[in-house]
């Protein structure tokens, strides 16, 4: 019923390529360039030592792990923990992504902390944050790291002109958060236009929401499979192969359903257990839905 109500809205919308949620969506023909349909990202992996653990035992489990993000912020780990980060990447050909540090929950300000501060989400307050933020992606790049995850909408605009102006390098990947609360393709389109190289849309999307979200970019969409009890604690195994089919090319985040909440560091238990996840997904997918491919390692 509810699909043959507002047909002139959702006609101009389809003329704006915005699509509605279709319940039969179509499998999506896209990839990453090296012609893989998923990777595998492994997010609040909050400190050296985390990552560390968790490349050196996926990689003698023979489990390939693409991207690991780190989610406690950038501007709280030394130089030498960040060129590690950094080093371990290279060696295990993982993406390394790093949060933009300053953020709502480190302010001072206090509206963060009231019962409706999660609508601000780690969103920046005042322009000097936003000029700390910027250097906080600076250091970063002087430090090696090419991938930055991103809480406010403005900086991604900031960050995406600088790139495009050459003040950045030009292979600076900038991911939205799901902190950020988007999902809908409408924001997805937007966000996309202001320079994001992958999307995380919010953690509670149907499939046919996803779908919609794929009919209307191009860049990948990162999607949670599983995540921390504060943030819901989904775990979405059997949607996993789902999600390739609909959205691909997609990074699969799974791992942290093994933690409390995002800006915890991951004890080496927790690790473990993370890993768990990470081969119970990719048996998952091997299992019913074969011929998706997951990019190798190395591939970014």
């Amino acid at each position: 019923m509810a699909g043959t109500l507002y047909g002139m809205t959702r006609e101009q919308l389809r003329e704006l390529g915005i699509p509605g949620d279709d319940h039969d969506s179509a499998d999506s023909a896209h990839t990453f360039p090296d012609g893989g349909n998923f990777r595998i990202e492994v997010p609040t992996v909050n400190s050296v030592e985390a990552a560390d653990r968790l490349l050196t035992e996926s990689k003698r489990r023979g489990l390939t792990i693409n991207r690991i993000t780190e989610t406690f912020g950038m501007f709280r780990h030394t130089a030498d923990e960040i060129r590690q980060y950094v080093e371990l990447g290279r060696e295990y050909g993982a993406q390394i992504l790093m949060s933009v540090g300053p953020r709502a929950v480190y302010d001072i300000g206090g509206g963060v902390q009231t019962p409706e501060g999660a609508r601000i989400g780690y969103r920046l307050r005042g322009q000097e944050q936003l000029v700390r933020a910027v250097e906080d992606v600076r250091r970063g790049i002087a430090l090696g790291v090419r991938g930055f995850v991103v809480y406010d909408e403005g900086l991604l605009w900031v960050l995406g002109r600088l790139r495009t102006a050459g003040h950045l390098p030009a292979d600076v990947h900038l991911k939205t958060s799901a902190h950020c609360g988007h999902g809908n393709a409408a924001t997805a389109r937007l966000l996309e236009t202001l320079g994001a190289n992958s999307f995380n849309p919010v953690r509670d999307l149907t499939l046919p929401m996803i779908g919609a979200i794929r009919s209307a970019i191009s860049i990948p969409i990162d999607i949670h499979v599983d995540n921390p009890r504060l943030s819901g604690g989904f775990v979405r195994t059997y949607d996993a192969p789902e999600f390739v089919r609909v959205a691909a090319p997609v990074y699969l985040k799974t791992g942290n359903s093994a933690l409390e909440g995002h800006g915890t560091k991951p004890t080496m238990a927790q690790v473990d257990q993370i890993l768990t996840q990470v081969d119970i997904v990719s048996e998952f997918l091997h299992t019913h839905y074969a011929q998706a491919r997951q990019s190798p390692a190395g591939a970014f």
